[in-house]
């Protein structure tokens, strides 16, 4: 059976990048357009290879120009076009060709790495770039890093970043809906099932939201703090303090005007014995302060002062519970 002729749009778009990525003026940009034009379709790598193949023995005729390697494409000129060359010149178009899908499966390789921690420990990590990241307890990423991108998904937990830059392979990091970008930076990110915040220490990162749509992006710089709440669907934007960025790799759990489910669920990475909230009606509440990671229980004998709960234990946890709540009449 005969193979399905290309089809010519594809041959002739196909002579077109032939031609653009061979410009002196082409840049890293122009690569990524023709990258993301070759993965859209496998006959898309099939029409550049044809033309790869082509282009080597217009070659060995002369100069390739782009209205002679797109000419050879042109309806009319389909069925004269003739695939017979000597041996030394189909050796050379094997070498172009396999030249080429080896650089394109290099460029396009996707290395991938899971890093996790255990509840109340800390763990440091450098990755294949040379940026350190520590990871604190109870924390879930994974880094997907290709030739011109590093993207890091932070699952859960909560995690400090010493970015090296690199403007030429951007670092984002993806926490639920939240996506942070690198702009010269170290920076800690949190993230508590859909409710994220990212501290600065240093330089600048731009946050997105992406259920906002692609307005709804800000930049944050060393001495601010943004937090998304999913309940509001937006980010929020506070001064705060560099230092304390990461405070919990020194055993400082901060928290600012929070959700007491968030507090209690960061808290659960530092404790054994899990937290839980008994009644939804303490989901209103919210706690700013310090819980020191190594004086947890010394926290909760001080809460029910701070706020209308009772901490008690149930079944292997400790439980919180509405001091509001009236008891059942029996």
């Amino acid at each position: 059976m005969m193979a399905n002729p290309l089809n010519q749009q594809d041959l002739r778009v196909a002579a077109d990048w032939w031609v653009r990525l061979r410009d002196p003026a082409a840049t890293e940009r122009t690569t990524e357009q023709w990258l993301a034009w070759a993965d859209e379709d496998p006959a898309h790598l099939t029409a550049f290879e044809r033309v790869t193949e082509l282009a080597a023995r217009l070659q060995a005729l002369g100069e390739v120009s782009r209205e002679r390697l797109l000419a050879e494409f042109a309806p009319a000129q389909v069925q004269r076009v003739r695939w017979w060359m000597p041996a030394a010149a189909a050796a050379a178009v094997v070498a172009a060709v396999g030249g080429y899908v080896g650089w394109h499966a290099m460029a396009t390789a996707v290395t991938s790495q899971t890093y996790a921690s255990a509840i109340a420990t800390q763990r440091e990590v450098t990755l294949e770039d040379g940026t350190r990241v520590t990871l604190g307890g109870a924390t879930h990423l994974t880094t997907r890093f290709s030739h011109g991108r590093r993207e890091v998904d932070l699952a859960d937990g909560e995690a400090y970043f010493e970015v090296v830059h690199n403007a030429s392979r951007p670092f984002r990091v993806r926490a639920g809906d939240v996506t942070v970008e690198d702009i010269g930076t170290a920076f800690n990110v949190r993230r508590t099932g859909d409710y994220v915040t990212v501290a600065m220490a240093e330089g600048r990162v731009r946050v997105a939201d992406a259920t906002g749509g692609a307005h709804n992006s800000l930049e944050a710089v060393a001495g601010q703090s943004v937090t998304y709440d999913p309940s509001r669907a937006a980010m929020n934007v506070t001064a705060s303090d560099p230092a304390n960025a990461a405070a919990w790799r020194h055993a400082r759990l901060e928290f600012d005007n929070e959700p007491l489910s968030v507090v209690v669920a960061n808290i659960n990475r530092y404790r054994v014995e899990p937290l839980r909230i008994a009644d939804a009606e303490l989901d209103t509440l919210t706690f700013t302060g310090t819980v020191k990671a190594d004086a947890i229980d010394d926290w909760l004998r001080a809460l029910p002062q701070v706020l209308p709960l009772q901490v008690g234990e149930a079944g292997g946890q400790t439980v919180l519970s509405d001091a509001r709540r009236k008891p059942a009449q029996h």
